[in-house]
């Protein structure tokens, strides 16, 4: 999905250098501009997306990431249980060294508009990260019974960090019917937004799913 404008990224590197100085492009038509923040950091009201750099995400996540502004961590870190609790708080990830400065500016545009991006290797370390966590199989298979099988499908692709429009590309829909069975599939999930209902499709959710189930 292409943002309505071009977007101001803050970027905190707490104690680390930026990786990204020519980032973005003067060509870049997502991303108009990327502003390195200094100790302490304060947020900037005009930052559409704020993204952390830190070999230790966590120590600083909740400082930076937990306000309204929506949040990318960039990390060499790939450890399931941090990335499962910044998936968790609502947050994308990107591994370093499994991203490119394109795959940054899409990240952005995603979290602009409330999709939670991952890098293909932060995607791995979620889903390696939730087989060895679940404790919740049967429960997660009965939620995963409420949907059809299109719906599955999607969740699918949801859940390796495909947005509505690639969903739509690999399943030959358009964006606009993938979004509609979304919309369907957060209602049954009972999930708040993708983020949420990735976590319950994949039993990392708290309760483990048990309020759908419950209803």
């Amino acid at each position: 999905m292409r943002a309505s404008r071009q977007l101001s990224v803050a970027v905190a590197c707490p104690g680390e250098a930026w990786p990204h100085p020519d980032w973005p492009a003067r060509d870049d038509p997502y991303v108009e501009r990327a502003v390195l923040l200094s100790e302490p950091f304060r947020i900037p009201e005009s930052a559409d997306v704020v993204v952390l750099r830190s070999a230790e995400p966590l120590r600083y996540f909740r400082e930076l990431v937990t306000g309204t502004t929506p949040a990318i961590v960039i990390s060499p870190c790939r450890a399931a249980e941090t990335v499962i609790e910044v998936f968790r708080g609502g947050a994308g990830y990107l591994v370093e060294g499994d991203y490119c400065a394109c795959m940054l500016s899409s990240a952005v545009v995603g979290a602009s508009v409330g999709h939670t991006y991952l890098s293909p290797a932060a995607c791995a370390a979620l889903r390696e990260g939730v087989r060895r966590q679940s404790a919740a199989g049967e429960a997660t298979e009965r939620l995963r019974g409420l949907l059809s099988p299109r719906e599955r499908q999607i969740m699918d692709l949801l859940s390796t960090g495909l947005g509505a429009q690639a969903i739509g590309l690999r399943l030959r829909l358009s964006e606009k019917t993938v979004r509609n069975n979304l919309s369907n599939i957060y209602a049954k999930l009972d999930a708040r937004g993708s983020t949420d209902a990735v976590l319950r499709w994949l039993g990392a959710a708290d309760g483990g799913g048990q309020r759908a189930l419950a209803r």
